[in-house]
């Protein structure tokens, strides 16, 4: 199964332009219908503002944009840019923006636009959706700090820490660094250290966590 980038939850920011409050959001889609759906609900719901300009990228699907009324090219393809410059898919970007009575001119608006699709972006949080390894790991506490380096080492997630007669680890490992893993452990600890797959999942994680997730 392929590996991507998605937004981890849904991310919002804002900022002020000369009197122009701009307002970024973001979501994570499966859908098409999903994306037009959450573009609909920020037409009502900020119906008096002056633009809700969009932008969304289906993986395998349908990548579109709109500058909805602001001079062409100014709006919704900056923002698609942020997207695919961030290595994001399913997701979708709306922009609002409430018009300050200033002119902000196609190169203020470009700027504007691609900080509002990015800090959006950034409040959402990135997560790389990939097949997974799941491990049982059972240490002695004197191992358990080199063990927590090791996982992180190599990219691993350390999902669930019990604490008994010995430290229980359920541990997650991208597909392809598993066994790279599984050999640096026999090898670390001659073979006294032994690890149990005991299965796979095809999900996201956030890819700056490196340590514990729910």
């Amino acid at each position: 199964m392929d590996e991507y980038l998605v937004p981890t939850d849904y991310g919002q920011d804002e900022f002020i332009e000369k009197k122009s409050r701009f307002i970024g959001r973001v979501w994570p889609v499966e859908t098409e219908e999903e994306a037009l759906a959450r573009i609909q609900e920020m037409r009502k719901q900020h119906y008096d503002a002056t633009h809700n300009c969009w932008a969304y990228i289906i993986r395998d699907g349908a990548v579109r944009f709109s500058d909805d009324g602001e001079p062409g090219g100014t709006a919704g393809m900056p923002m698609l840019q942020v997207l695919q410059r961030e290595g994001l898919n399913n997701i979708v970007c709306v922009v609002t923006r409430y018009f300050g009575g200033i002119l902000l001119g196609a190169g203020g608006l470009v700027r504007a636009y691609t900080k509002g699709a990015k800090i959006a972006v950034d409040a959402a949080g990135k997560s790389m959706k990939r097949v997974w390894t799941v491990l049982y790991l059972p240490i002695p506490y004197s191992w358990y700090e080199r063990v927590k380096l090791e996982v992180a080492a190599f990219g691993g997630i350390i999902r669930d820490t019990q604490f008994g007669m010995d430290v229980e680890l359920e541990v997650l490992f991208p597909e392809a660094q598993t066994q790279p893993f599984l050999d640096r452990l026999t090898d670390m600890s001659a073979a006294t250290l032994e690890a149990m797959v005991t299965g796979q999942e095809y999900r996201a994680f956030p890819v700056t966590e490196t340590s514990k997730v729910e």
